[in-house]
């Protein structure tokens, strides 16, 4: 895998305040132009929309790049365990999300994701959240009987803590743990990072650019729509965004020395950590795409890894600010 994956969350439309589905394809293809071979979606993103898109942007290239997709989160039946609901989205209509990780409900999710994805085969199926609807051993034995199948390569989890990993670890090969890890949001190190690195396991980093408020181009007086799920989110207060780009001032002589930008270095830097193994990148469009293939391409030095942590860790929880 890649040390830049493409991540399709955001051209889903889906809380993201919408998206051009042209823009997304485009963006998609620069990816694989630019050398990224992985691109990483699920179905709840955008409903189906977003895998849709990945299908479009592939067809003729299947070859070229491995898909990752997930189940466990369903939208269109309310079998399962509630989870939240949307009531602000792009079409205008309220989505009630049901957290699902029965084996009926996985074998029914991965044939509606190929057909969506326009592929036989998956090459990474992961569990999108850890849920109590069915017990480990059930929805691990779903997984390896899809593997068995051949209609996955291998699957993974995501959003899963070291507990969960071992429990499920018991039942299948459970390639990867999918985390959030950003320099704002490190909780990783605690738990899951050790963790994985010790049992040699994948770590699939998510949101490296902390939903795009390490680019530096979220300003003080930007406004999300109600669609946009950075619209309540605290990381994106005032306050936070203010100490945010003081941050990224700080560290700006060394993206200046590689003639990056912030968000190339914040990916880089994520990349950089030990037992990371690829970084999930969004992009809406071609332009964003291409710059975030290239930060694959920075080498930061021990120092600059550990002066850019230390300014970021002087900010402390900014959820709790």
């Amino acid at each position: 895998m890649p040390v830049v994956t493409f991540g399709a969350w955001a051209i889903g439309g889906l809380f993201w305040g919408g998206n051009e589905d042209k823009e997304g394809i485009e963006a998609i293809q620069a990816a694989i132009d630019e050398g990224i071979d992985a691109i990483d979606t699920a179905p709840v993103y955008g409903c189906g929309h977003s895998e849709e898109l990945v299908g479009q942007a592939v067809a003729g290239r299947r070859d070229k790049v491995k898909l990752l997709t997930k189940c466990g989160l369903r939208w269109e039946e309310d079998g399962g365990q509630f989870y939240f609901k949307l009531e602000h989205t792009p079409s205008g209509q309220p989505v009630t999300i049901y957290k699902n990780v029965r084996a009926e409900s996985i074998i029914r999710e991965c044939e509606q994701s190929l057909k969506r994805l326009r592929t036989d085969y998956i090459d990474l199926y992961q569990v999108h959240w850890p849920s109590e609807t069915a017990p480990a051993q059930e929805t691990v034995g779903a997984l390896n009987r899809l593997k068995e199948q051949g209609k996955i390569l291998e699957f993974g989890v995501s959003n899963y803590k070291s507990q969960q990993l071992r429990e499920a670890l018991k039942y299948g090969p459970i390639v990867s743990d999918q985390v959030k890890y950003n320099l704002l949001e490190r909780s990783i190190e605690q738990d899951e990072l050790p963790y994985c690195k010790q049992r040699g396991l994948g770590v699939i980093a998510y949101s490296p650019m902390a939903m795009g408020l390490l680019t530096g181009k979220v300003t003080e007086d930007r406004e999300f729509p109600a669609s946009d799920i950075r619209s309540t989110d605290p990381l994106f207060s005032k306050a936070s965004r203010r100490k945010v780009l003081k941050a990224l001032e700080e560290i700006r002589p060394i993206a200046d020395g590689h003639g990056a930008s912030f968000s190339q270095i914040a990916v880089a830097w994520v990349i950089a950590q030990p037992g990371v193994t690829t970084a999930l990148v969004g992009a809406r469009n071609a332009k964003q795409a291409r710059e975030n293939a290239k930060a694959a391409e920075i080498t930061l030095s021990d120092d600059e890894i550990k002066r850019i942590r230390e300014v970021f860790e002087r900010l402390g929880d900014l959820r709790k600010a």
